[in-house]
């Protein structure tokens, strides 16, 4: 069979995005289209007229439809970048989130040597963001990363291998610290962690790519968004070294709640850091 001009795809590529409300369907379009056709953005931009072949015309017509069906385009392209790294991500991990680079941020600009070798933790390990880019910075570090779920810590392990870092992190499969072992160290001096923090009742509202392609597990906070940390306070308190840190993320309006639940636990509050949109995004504890 013939095949199709690329101005042609990606015209109708775009309307079709564009009615289905995603917010850049031209770029998008040109993404698909590069995945399916295996053509780079400079000859789609140079050489519409070109042409590829039937079958990769129907291959993108078949993403463009998925994407209309608001599956995410991560899951699609199968990866996502964070903090200029590439990460493998299903349906069974939380797509990895500019707003998360910000807990990134703040940890390091809180430690002034990044060759000490430190052990690094990280409750709801997910695909391995935030502690995978933490072992990436930080070259003498060992990590555990710790999750529920058995298909998420998968994901993650994929990642290490990804980028090179397998050898240095440890995955447990539990719930918090029952997940650990006698084998691991009995305390940490970097816990980090992106718990579930959604309120039951709005995860409803929430986009259609989350919602219907996210797991529940990584979003329900339970009614108020804070039953992970309540859970996570005393566990973190009793792991974290005495000149350890803690960063968590949180969601938006919650800063107050979770500094009173870990200092509550006995721990001291010592900073926060802000996301693009000017929203606290990340706290920092110390032992008290």
């Amino acid at each position: 069979m013939s095949g199709q001009r690329i101005a042609d795809l990606l015209s109708e590529g775009m309307t079709a995005l564009k009615g289905a409300g995603i917010e850049a369907p031209a770029r998008e379009a040109r993404l698909l289209l590069g995945l399916a056709a295996q053509v780079p953005p400079t000859i789609m931009i140079g050489f519409p007229e070109r042409s590829v072949p039937q079958d990769a015309a129907d291959a993108y017509r078949a993403l463009v439809a998925r994407r209309v069906g608001r599956e995410p385009l991560s899951h699609l392209l199968g990866r996502r970048e964070f903090w200029s790294r590439p990460f493998l991500v299903t349906r069974d991990v939380l797509d990895p989130r500019p707003d998360s680079e910000t807990l990134i941020e703040a940890v390091l600009e809180e430690i002034v040597d990044r060759q000490r070798p430190l052990r690094v933790l990280d409750f709801g390990v997910g695909s391995g963001c935030l502690l995978l880019t933490l072992l990436a910075e930080l070259p003498a570090a060992i990590g555990w990363g710790v999750d529920l779920s058995a298909a998420a810590l998968a994901i993650a392990e994929r990642n290490a291998d990804m980028l090179g870092l397998a050898s240095r992190v440890t995955w447990r499969q539990g719930s918090w610290r029952a997940a650990l072992t006698p084998e691991d160290p009995g305390s940490f001096d970097l816990i980090v962690s992106n718990p579930p923090y959604i309120r039951r009742d709005d995860i409803p509202g929430l986009a259609p790519e989350v919602t219907r392609h996210e797991p529940l597990l990584a979003l329900d906070g339970g009614a108020d968004g804070l039953d992970a940390y309540r859970q996570l306070a005393p566990k973190i308190a009793g792991l974290l070294a005495p000149d350890g840190l803690v960063a968590l993320e949180i969601g938006l309006g919650q800063g107050e709640s979770v500094r009173a639940l870990m200092t509550q636990a006995g721990l001291t509050p010592a900073g926060s850091a802000f996301d693009l949109a000017n929203r606290e995004r990340c706290l920092l504890f110390r032992k008290s």
